[in-house]
């Protein structure tokens, strides 16, 4: 075993998972330039690592009212105070990439309330949060709040979703402690 293992279980080597896994880790490297834990880690499991995946891309790829950063918002803001390490950095850079902005995914990691971000995207927040850790609590007004926020029933649909998977992927982050690649933490953070 490694002396800084990236999961507390089984990692398997590139070469030994089915082709089709094998194939998108390798199509993931050529764009970012190396290979991100979370595919290494959940290959463990082939079935879940495609389930996973494909959930993944269904809500994070496709064309939707809210913008791509939007989406890394609410992976940031969440995973922050389920204190996943691993989203926290992981899309964390991301949203940096994507907002062109250095400093925004350290202040809603931290406190989204606080960042620099409008009116909106903090309403939009305070519900994928409340979604993350109180989803039974979820009413009828939480619903309509969005709605005057300017949010359609899809968006809504779609930030409740956002923050539910990945409630369910820091909490596998969590158990199988999975750790950061060390390219996440500079990604992103001097924008010119």
């Amino acid at each position: 075993m490694k002396d800084n293992p990236i999961s507390r279980f089984p990692v398997p080597e590139l070469d030994d998972l089915p082709q089709d896994i094998k194939d998108r880790i390798l199509k993931v490297q050529d764009k970012a330039g190396f290979v991100p834990n979370v595919f290494l880690v959940l290959a463990h499991r082939p079935d879940e690592f495609r389930a996973f995946f494909a959930y993944h891309d269904a809500l994070m790829e496709k064309e939707s009212g809210l913008s791509l950063g939007e989406r890394e918002m609410i992976v940031v803001a969440t995973s922050g105070l389920n204190q996943c390490l691993y989203c926290v950095v992981a899309h964390g850079a991301i949203l940096r990439i994507r907002e062109k902005n250095s400093r925004i995914s350290d202040q809603l990691a931290t406190n989204y309330r606080k960042a620099d971000i409008t009116t909106k995207q903090k309403a939009m927040l305070d519900f994928a949060v409340k979604m993350s850790l109180h989803a039974n609590e979820v009413v009828d007004e939480d619903i309509k709040e969005m709605y005057e926020h300017g949010f359609s029933q899809e968006d809504v649909w779609d930030i409740g979703a956002i923050a539910a998977f990945f409630s369910l992927s820091n909490r596998m982050a969590n158990l199988t402690n999975m750790k950061p690649n060390d390219e996440f933490y500079g990604m992103g953070r001097i924008i010119k």
